[in-house]
Protein backbone atom coordinates (compact mmCIF):
# COMPACT_ATOMS: atom_id res chain seq x y z
CA UNK A 1 0.00 0.00 0.00
CA UNK A 2 1.36 3.58 -0.70
CA UNK A 3 1.89 6.41 1.49
CA UNK A 4 0.53 9.58 0.54
CA UNK A 5 2.46 12.30 2.07
CA UNK A 6 0.49 15.67 2.60
CA UNK A 7 2.36 18.50 1.98
CA UNK A 8 2.30 21.31 4.09
CA UNK A 9 2.29 24.77 3.90
CA UNK A 10 4.05 26.71 6.59
CA UNK A 11 2.01 30.12 6.81
CA UNK A 12 4.77 31.34 8.98
CA UNK A 13 7.13 31.21 6.55
CA UNK A 14 8.05 35.13 4.12
CA UNK A 15 9.05 34.66 1.17
CA UNK A 16 11.39 38.12 0.08
CA UNK A 17 10.46 39.25 -3.67
CA UNK A 18 13.65 38.32 -5.99
CA UNK A 19 16.81 40.35 -6.29
CA UNK A 20 14.87 41.89 -2.28
CA UNK A 21 17.51 44.10 -0.76
CA UNK A 22 17.77 47.05 1.35
CA UNK A 23 19.64 50.83 -0.13
CA UNK A 24 19.14 52.39 3.11
CA UNK A 25 17.11 52.31 6.27
CA UNK A 26 13.50 52.76 4.79
CA UNK A 27 14.47 52.42 1.05
CA UNK A 28 14.62 48.84 -0.14
CA UNK A 29 14.51 47.08 -3.89
CA UNK A 30 13.52 44.30 -5.39
CA UNK A 31 12.08 42.58 -8.93
CA UNK A 32 8.14 42.20 -9.20
CA UNK A 33 6.71 41.34 -6.33
CA UNK A 34 4.42 38.20 -6.81
CA UNK A 35 1.26 37.49 -4.25
CA UNK A 36 3.47 35.00 -2.22
CA UNK A 37 5.92 38.29 -1.61
CA UNK A 38 2.92 40.46 0.35
CA UNK A 39 3.29 38.88 3.71
CA UNK A 40 6.60 39.89 3.97
CA UNK A 41 6.13 42.92 1.82
CA UNK A 42 3.40 43.68 5.20
CA UNK A 43 6.17 43.47 7.57
CA UNK A 44 8.38 46.43 5.68
CA UNK A 45 5.29 48.86 6.56
CA UNK A 46 5.71 50.29 3.25
CA UNK A 47 4.19 53.93 2.64
CA UNK A 48 5.10 53.61 -0.67
CA UNK A 49 5.72 51.52 -3.96
CA UNK A 50 8.16 53.11 -6.87
CA UNK A 51 7.13 51.26 -9.93
CA UNK A 52 9.67 51.87 -13.00
CA UNK A 53 8.04 49.98 -15.53
CA UNK A 54 5.32 50.99 -18.19
CA UNK A 55 3.00 48.02 -17.92
CA UNK A 56 -0.13 48.41 -15.83
CA UNK A 57 -0.22 47.20 -12.44
CA UNK A 58 -1.81 44.15 -11.64
CA UNK A 59 -5.03 44.02 -9.93
CA UNK A 60 -4.00 41.42 -7.70
CA UNK A 61 -1.12 44.00 -6.73
CA UNK A 62 -3.19 46.65 -6.56
CA UNK A 63 -5.78 45.16 -4.40
CA UNK A 64 -2.60 44.30 -1.59
CA UNK A 65 -1.34 48.02 -1.78
CA UNK A 66 -5.24 49.26 -1.15
CA UNK A 67 -5.51 47.08 1.44
CA UNK A 68 -2.59 48.15 2.98
CA UNK A 69 -2.64 52.04 2.22
CA UNK A 70 -0.04 52.29 -0.02
CA UNK A 71 1.03 54.74 -2.36
CA UNK A 72 1.70 53.39 -6.02
CA UNK A 73 4.17 55.86 -8.00
CA UNK A 74 4.91 54.70 -11.68
CA UNK A 75 7.69 55.71 -13.96
CA UNK A 76 7.19 53.88 -17.25
CA UNK A 77 10.71 52.80 -18.32
CA UNK A 78 10.96 51.16 -21.31
CA UNK A 79 13.29 47.60 -20.78
CA UNK A 80 13.40 45.89 -23.98
CA UNK A 81 14.03 48.80 -25.74
CA UNK A 82 16.78 51.34 -25.17
CA UNK A 83 14.81 54.58 -23.77
CA UNK A 84 16.15 57.77 -25.07
CA UNK A 85 18.91 59.41 -22.52
CA UNK A 86 16.17 62.65 -22.33
CA UNK A 87 13.28 60.30 -21.08
CA UNK A 88 15.53 58.08 -19.50
CA UNK A 89 16.99 61.12 -17.27
CA UNK A 90 13.26 62.71 -17.08
CA UNK A 91 12.09 59.87 -15.62
CA UNK A 92 14.44 59.12 -12.94
CA UNK A 93 15.25 63.08 -11.86
CA UNK A 94 11.13 62.66 -10.85
CA UNK A 95 11.51 59.02 -9.01
CA UNK A 96 14.52 60.50 -7.37
CA UNK A 97 12.34 63.60 -6.30
CA UNK A 98 10.06 60.76 -4.71
CA UNK A 99 12.39 58.76 -3.25
CA UNK A 100 14.64 61.43 -1.73
CA UNK A 101 11.52 62.37 0.60
CA UNK A 102 11.23 60.72 3.77
CA UNK A 103 7.44 61.84 3.66
CA UNK A 104 7.49 58.77 1.33
CA UNK A 105 9.17 56.16 3.39
CA UNK A 106 9.48 53.38 3.85
CA UNK A 107 9.59 52.78 0.33
CA UNK A 108 10.09 50.16 -1.93
CA UNK A 109 11.77 50.49 -5.96
CA UNK A 110 11.39 47.85 -7.80
CA UNK A 111 10.94 46.87 -11.66
CA UNK A 112 10.70 43.62 -13.63
CA UNK A 113 13.77 41.74 -11.95
CA UNK A 114 15.43 44.64 -9.93
CA UNK A 115 18.55 44.93 -12.13
CA UNK A 116 18.57 47.37 -15.06
CA UNK A 117 15.70 50.14 -13.95
CA UNK A 118 16.13 49.49 -10.22
CA UNK A 119 19.58 49.50 -10.46
CA UNK A 120 19.76 52.93 -12.72
CA UNK A 121 17.70 54.22 -10.13
CA UNK A 122 19.83 53.46 -7.21
CA UNK A 123 23.04 54.41 -9.17
CA UNK A 124 22.07 57.81 -9.35
CA UNK A 125 20.73 58.53 -6.00
CA UNK A 126 24.37 56.73 -4.25
CA UNK A 127 25.84 59.53 -6.83
CA UNK A 128 23.78 62.19 -5.06
CA UNK A 129 25.08 60.58 -1.93
CA UNK A 130 28.19 61.42 -2.90
CA UNK A 131 29.57 57.84 -3.22
CA UNK A 132 32.70 57.60 -5.64
CA UNK A 133 32.12 56.33 -8.87
CA UNK A 134 33.43 52.51 -8.83
CA UNK A 135 31.61 51.71 -5.30
CA UNK A 136 28.45 52.40 -7.64
CA UNK A 137 29.39 50.26 -10.61
CA UNK A 138 30.32 47.52 -7.96
CA UNK A 139 26.69 47.75 -6.47
CA UNK A 140 24.92 47.94 -10.11
CA UNK A 141 26.86 44.83 -11.05
CA UNK A 142 26.08 43.08 -8.20
CA UNK A 143 22.34 43.18 -8.58
CA UNK A 144 22.51 42.76 -12.30
CA UNK A 145 25.49 39.99 -12.77
CA UNK A 146 25.84 38.59 -16.41
CA UNK A 147 23.26 41.18 -17.56
CA UNK A 148 25.00 44.21 -16.85
CA UNK A 149 24.60 46.79 -19.32
CA UNK A 150 27.25 49.37 -20.64
CA UNK A 151 24.53 51.74 -21.70
CA UNK A 152 23.23 52.20 -17.72
CA UNK A 153 26.24 52.15 -16.42
CA UNK A 154 27.18 54.99 -18.87
CA UNK A 155 23.97 57.26 -18.00
CA UNK A 156 24.53 56.97 -14.28
CA UNK A 157 28.30 57.73 -15.06
CA UNK A 158 26.90 61.03 -17.15
CA UNK A 159 23.87 61.80 -14.51
CA UNK A 160 24.29 65.28 -13.41
CA UNK A 161 23.05 65.71 -9.94
CA UNK A 162 23.72 69.14 -9.49
CA UNK A 163 19.97 69.90 -11.72
CA UNK A 164 18.76 67.82 -8.32
CA UNK A 165 20.39 69.89 -5.83
CA UNK A 166 19.19 73.26 -6.68
CA UNK A 167 16.03 71.78 -5.12
CA UNK A 168 17.50 69.51 -2.65
CA UNK A 169 20.57 69.90 -1.13
CA UNK A 170 23.04 66.26 -0.88
CA UNK A 171 21.39 64.04 1.17
CA UNK A 172 23.01 63.79 4.73
CA UNK A 173 22.58 61.21 7.51
CA UNK A 174 21.38 62.38 11.02
CA UNK A 175 21.21 60.27 13.69
CA UNK A 176 18.09 61.09 16.21
CA UNK A 177 16.68 59.74 19.55
CA UNK A 178 17.89 58.92 22.90
CA UNK A 179 21.04 56.10 21.95
CA UNK A 180 19.35 55.84 18.63
CA UNK A 181 21.47 55.30 15.76
CA UNK A 182 19.06 54.71 13.40
CA UNK A 183 19.47 57.11 10.52
CA UNK A 184 16.87 59.12 8.41
CA UNK A 185 17.75 60.61 5.14
CA UNK A 186 17.60 64.52 5.35
CA UNK A 187 17.80 67.48 3.70
CA UNK A 188 20.01 70.28 4.38
CA UNK A 189 17.48 72.86 4.58
CA UNK A 190 15.24 70.74 6.92
CA UNK A 191 15.01 70.62 10.38
CA UNK A 192 14.38 66.67 11.49
CA UNK A 193 10.48 65.82 12.25
CA UNK A 194 9.59 62.63 11.95
CA UNK A 195 6.39 62.22 9.29
CA UNK A 196 2.73 62.25 11.15
CA UNK A 197 1.01 58.84 11.03
CA UNK A 198 -2.79 59.99 10.19
CA UNK A 199 -5.35 57.70 10.95
CA UNK A 200 -7.87 56.87 7.66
Amino acid sequence: MGIILEEQVDDDVLVPPSNFSMVEDGIYRSGFPQPSNFRFLQTLNLRSIIYLCPEPYPEENLKFLQANNIRLFQFGIEGKTEPSVSSLRDAIMDALRILIDVRNHPVLIHCKRGKHRTGCLVGCLRKLQNWCLSSVFEEYQRFAGVKSRITDLKFIETFEVLCLRHCFYSIIYRYHGYGSKKRRLLYREENFQKPQMTSV
